[in-house]
């Protein structure tokens, strides 16, 4: 005869969350209620791993930055692609080299789209 999973089985878990979450805000509620309130101008500035802030943060950035960065990303995949066809190489045969070929042409084709666009130049 199978067991069969009633509502009352989860009971315990059920309870164990309530008791995690109730002790977590319980304590983030205590904390901050009787936790001190001392705010100084060196509290409220922005800490910047001990560097003194300069400039905007809100700068704006050529988009050839994160051109690159997204085009490094796409051909980075077909590294990601090309592993477990490296190591499947022998039991993949002749129909694996084709459509790994047909992979990197795909791939090529893109590469090439993309020194035709000159978005790997920078101004």
């Amino acid at each position: 005869m199978e067991a069969q999973s009633l509502p009352i089985n989860f009971l315990p878990i059920i309870f164990q969350m309530v008791v995690a979450l109730g002790f977590v805000f319980t304590t983030m509620f205590v904390t901050h209620k009787i936790g001190p309130k001392r705010k100084t101008n060196d509290k409220l500035t922005p800490f910047e791993s001990g560097i003194e802030v300069v400039g905007n943060a809100r700068t704006p950035i050529s988009i050839k930055y994160f051109l690159v960065a997204i085009l490094f990303v796409l051909f980075d995949v077909e590294v990601i692609f090309m592993y477990p066809w490296a190591i499947n190489f022998k039991e993949l045969g002749k129909t694996g080299m084709i459509e790994m070929f047909i992979f990197m042409g795909t791939l090529l084709l893109g590469f090439i789209y993309i020194i035709r666009k000159r978005a790997l130049e920078w101004d």
